[in-house]
């Protein structure tokens, strides 16, 4: 098998496990695990594993003016970002998450032009126009009444929260990812956003009954831990020394798919005309924000 061919399934497996996420993460939330209790335990065991690689990495040695860039990438990236997403995945329902986290391209766009000036092109505003209003379609149309889903309106809007810190993170980790390792930055990243959310996260997690857990939510547990917060990360990293950043791209538009297709199938959410129509705008946008425009002749 070729390292391209690979390199495809890598990004494919990190979609397919970004899109089942939203249902394994919500299954156990909040009867075994709390939501804040679920980000020290993500975490604290991301630390572990992304420090543990960091030895078969390069040693590097972050120059101290990178360090206030590193914060606040570790803040809105690992705490407000991931703090956000599944308290909105407590409140709301898989599909919804599946569809709002892909609107991170869309908001990229818009902090981009506001913090960077970058021009927003007449098909990039369409995009941002029509994805936004998917988004506020299922914010403001998408409550029902659900006993797993207690506040769907807010928990839709964290999900906004979420994507706008992730697209903050994105665009201030661009300069460090061209000076340092990866292995390097998520090490420190993920081990400053521990103990940034610590306070927050540290009465949720003991509140855990270890002895009552069923051997299904420790799987849930070990599933967002390695496989949601790890493995995806590695096997994007992969995907990108094969593929161009646009070809790896291209598999995000899978992830609201599988995220729907594995919630209908588990029997954890339904597709309403409401949430359809707004998956469709969402999907819309996301695509021309990112597609890119061919140079001229």
């Amino acid at each position: 098998m070729s390292r391209r061919t690979l390199a495809i399934l890598a990004a494919l497996g990190a979609t397919t496990i970004y899109g089942i996420n939203h249902t394994i993460a919500k299954g156990v939330m909040p009867t075994y695990v709390k939501p804040f209790g679920f980000i020290f335990l993500r975490l604290f065991g991301a630390s572990l594993l992304f420090w543990g690689i960091s030895f078969f990495g390069p040693k590097e040695k972050l120059e101290r003016r990178d360090w206030g860039r590193l914060l606040v990438c570790a803040f809105f990236g690992m705490g407000i970002n991931m703090l956000s997403f599944f308290k909105g995945l407590d409140l709301s329902t898989p599909i919804n998450s599946a569809v709002l986290i892909t609107i991170t391209p869309i908001l990229v766009v818009i902090l981009s032009a506001l913090f960077i000036k970058e021009k927003i092109t007449l098909r990039r505003g369409m995009g941002v126009f029509m994805g936004l209003i998917g988004a506020l379609a299922l914010i403001l149309f998408g409550a029902e009444i659900r006993q797993d889903a207690t506040n769907i309106p807010l928990g839709n809007l964290l999900f906004i929260v979420n994507a706008t810190s992730y697209g903050l993170y994105l665009i201030l980790v661009k300069k460090l990812l061209e000076k340092y390792h990866p292995f390097t930055l998520m090490k420190w990243m993920f081990g400053i956003g521990f103990f940034i959310t610590l306070p927050i996260t540290y009465s949720e997690f003991t509140e855990i009954q270890w002895s009552h857990l069923p051997i299904e939510a420790i799987g849930a547990i070990a599933f967002v831990i390695i496989g949601t917060t790890f493995l995806t990360y590695l096997f994007n990293v992969f995907a990108l020394t094969q593929l161009k950043a646009s070809t790896v791209g291209v598999f995000m538009y899978l992830q609201p798919l599988i995220g729907i297709i594995f919630a209908i199938v588990a029997g954890k959410d339904h597709l309403t005309l409401v949430k359809f129509f707004a998956i469709v705008l969402v999907l819309i946008g996301v695509y021309l924000v990112s597609k890119k425009v061919r140079p001229g002749p």
